[in-house]
Formats: C-alpha cells, sequence, structure tokens
C-alpha cells in the first residue's frame, strides 16, 4: 500500500503551482470546473464498482459514529467559539464545515444565516487549510497506529471535512479504505439536508422574534442544497447491482475514476491561495483546528468504543 497516492502528489503540485507561479484568470474557469465537475463525475464513476447491498451496509454502519462526530463538531464549535471570541455566525459556518461537507456545506448555510462575504472568506479558508493538511497527514497516522482498510475509511470518512480530501486520502491509503470512505462521506454529506432545514426554521423563528423582517421569507432552497451526484451515484450503483455494467469494463471505469479523482484533486490545489488563508488571522485557524482535533478524535474513540477498530 502506498503511504503517498496520485491524489495527495496532485493536490501538492497544485498547491505548488498555486504560489509559485499563479496562475492568470484565464485559467480559473477550467480550475473551477476541474475542482467541482470532475470530481462529482469521479464519484459516480466509483458507483458503478459497489453494489447498493454494500452501498447501504456502510451508510448504516457509520451512521452511528458521523452523529457522533456531528455532535461532536457544533458542540466544540460553540464552546471554543466562546473561548477564542469568534462571534456566532462565524462559529456556525466553521462547525457545519468540519461537521459535514468542508465548503460545501458552508455555501449551503450562507444564504440561511446571511453573514458577511468576510466570514464566508475566513470559514472557506480555514476549513481548506485542514482538508490539506488530513490529505497529508491521515494516511501516515493511519500507518502508524496500523488501522485496517475499513477502520481508516470510516475515520477519514467521518473526520476529514471536504469530499475531495476524503476521496484523496482514503484512495492514498488503499483501494478499500477509498471505496468505504466514499461511501461514508457521502452518507454524510446528504445531513446538510436536516442541518440547513434546522437553521433555516431557526433563523426565520429568530427573525420573528425579534420583529425584523418577520414579513421575508428565508432564502433556502431544498433543491439548491441537494448534492445531486450523490443520487447519481447510487443509479450507478444500482446499475452494476443489476448486472447492467460489464465485469469487463469494470477496470476501465475504475482507472477512468482514480484519473478524474487526481484532475480534481489537482485542480483543487491550484485553487490554494495560501497567502490568503494565513491573512485570515490566528483566531478562526485555532477555532478550526480543535474543532478538527476534536471530530478526528471522537471518531477513533467511538470506533474503539464500539469494537470497529
Amino acid at each position: 500500500m502506498p503511504l503517498i497516492g496520485g491524489p495527495v502528489f496532485g493536490i501538492v503540485l497544485g498547491i505548488l503551482v498555486r504560489n509559485l507561479f499563479s496562475p492568470g484568470v484565464q485559467f480559473t474557469p477550467g480550475i473551477q470546473f476541474g475542482g467541482k465537475q470532475v470530481l462529482q463525475w469521479s464519484i459516480i464513476a466509483l458507483g458503478f464498482g459497489l453494489s447498493l447491498t454494500q452501498v447501504a451496509k456502510t451508510g448504516l454502519e457509520s451512521l452511528s459514529v458521523t452523529l457522533v462526530t456531528m455532535t461532536v463538531a457544533f458542540v466544540s464549535a460553540l464552546l471554543l467559539g466562546r473561548l477564542l471570541k469568534v462571534h456566532g455566525k462565524l462559529q456556525i459556518l466553521i462547525g457545519v464545515g468540519t461537521a459535514i461537507c468542508g465548503g460545501s456545506a458552508i455555501a449551503a448555510v450562507t444564504p440561511i444565516i446571511e453573514p458577511d462575504e468576510h466570514d464566508t472568506a475566513f470559514a472557506i479558508s480555514t476549513i481548506f487549510l485542514f482538508n490539506l493538511v488530513a490529505v497529508l497527514l491521515f494516511p501516515l497516522l493511519g500507518h502508524l497506529m496500523h488501522l485496517s482498510d475499513l477502520g481508516f475509511g470510516l475515520w477519514a470518512g467521518t473526520a476529514i471535512n471536504d469530499t475531495s480530501s476524503v476521496v484523496a486520502a482514503g484512495y492514498s491509503y488503499s483501494h478499500a479504505a477509498g471505496d468505504f470512505a466514499t461511501i461514508v462521506k457521502l452518507t454524510r454529506a446528504t445531513l446538510i439536508i436536516p442541518v440547513c432545514l434546522i437553521l433555516a426554521f431557526a433563523t426565520a423563528w429568530r427573525a420573528k422574534r425579534a420583529a425584523r423582517h418577520s414579513d421575508e421569507p428565508v432564502n433556502f432552497s431544498l433543491r439548491r442544497i441537494f448534492p445531486w451526484f450523490i443520487l447519481w451515484f447510487l443509479v450507478a450503483s444500482g446499475l452494476r447491482t443489476m448486472g447492467y455494467v460489464p465485469v469487463v469494463a469494470l477496470p476501465a471505469i475504475r482507472f477512468a475514476a482514480e484519473f478524474m479523482i487526481i484532475v480534481a484533486l489537482t485542480a483543487i490545489g491550484l485553487s490554494a491561495n495560501l497567502r490568503k488563508m494565513a491573512s485570515t488571522g490566528p483566531r478562526p485557524i485555532l477555532l478550526g483546528l480543535g474543532v478538527w482535533a476534536a471530530v478526528s478524535i471522537s471518531s477513533l474513540l467511538v470506533q474503539l468504543v464500539i469494537g470497529q477498530l
């Protein structure tokens, strides 16, 4: 098993190019396309190699750990945020980003709680910083702790923020760990829907209670926040389960998926502005570090308690 795989090399190469040569703005649309669309296509392609039975079994097995780590993320964001004197909306953004799916979760809740753009940039930069650290650090720590493929997949899927970083770390550890981590992460990502609903109702209630904007609807759209690529991942898995995907085609599909993962992670690395991250200041970074550490440790502890390590 390689300690460092292609996705890790891709993201590191992207970071180096971005911060040493600074690609021009004409490359921005392509970088954004690679970091989002190509990543989603790679996950859908991975679905062709997994049966629905395996997906359902993994999702249910990981749900208890996911719920615990989500609770830990929100509670630690609240407590540490108060300790560090980080205001409430930034606490929510960092808590949601760490608990569920990084920048995607932050983007989903932003129109609901309506933070200013500076807070959103703070949260995204902080979450992205720890995504990069996780991609490099988790596989090494997993090998040092002698985690099984399933143990590492569950740890990565519940403790790493962004889908791209989960995929990169999982497949850097092993194919089995990557498959498991991807399913766990997709199960976790769907929880953005109930979280957004709760925040929308809480925001509306608070607005009415304060008698401000009570006649204005909360800017919330279930269609906008729903991660549609997860639905297509399940469709691909269903086609595999029903035998519509020839076994002889599976190696080529897996190769294509892994290639797209590397392309996507390289694009994400190309979007990493380290100078901008450094300018966000220490308090949000310390908050992100504390919440991320709490989630990572709690994931391992829950697995240890339930005997999955």
